[in-house]
């Protein structure tokens, strides 16, 4: 009962450290297309098909993300260079703008955060990495 009680803690715990997180964002986009551009920018030009695998989300879904992001200025819609048929989703300046502010915004509030914590915190977590990583990875 106790290994369940901890496993339940620490995932609330990662599920509020996340969103907390996330509420450092350089402007007012959703969570959904906030995604979409960081994994444009992680992962370089897509097509809608690879970005809707990517997303665990439906083509359909995904076009109604994409065209708002167009709209909005973020994103950029681009034949491919090795197929005529295909088209490819990338940032714009825009978007590569509203990426970087947003790492920046959450990078400077989690520093802050993390400097509020003893050494020895620190060094418990620098030890967590490698197992967060592996549980975000599988």
């Amino acid at each position: 009962m106790m290994y369940r009680d901890s496993n339940q803690q620490l995932r609330v715990a990662i599920q509020r450290l996340a969103r907390r997180i996330r509420l450092n964002a350089a402007e007012d986009v959703p969570e959904s297309q906030r995604s979409v551009l960081f994994t444009l920018d992680n992962h370089g030009r897509q097509s809608l098909g690879s970005l809707s695998e990517h997303e665990c989300v439906t083509p359909p879904s995904m076009n109604r993300t994409v065209n708002a992001l167009v709209t909005a200025g973020l994103v950029t819609r681009a034949t491919a260079e090795d197929d005529a048929r295909r088209i490819e989703l990338d940032l714009s300046d825009a978007g590569r703008a509203f990426v970087d502010e947003t790492r920046r915004r959450r990078d400077a509030w989690f520093t802050q955060q993390l400097e509020a914590l003893s050494a020895e915190q620190r060094r418990v977590l620098d030890e967590a990495i490698p197992v967060l990583k592996k549980l975000a990875e599988q």
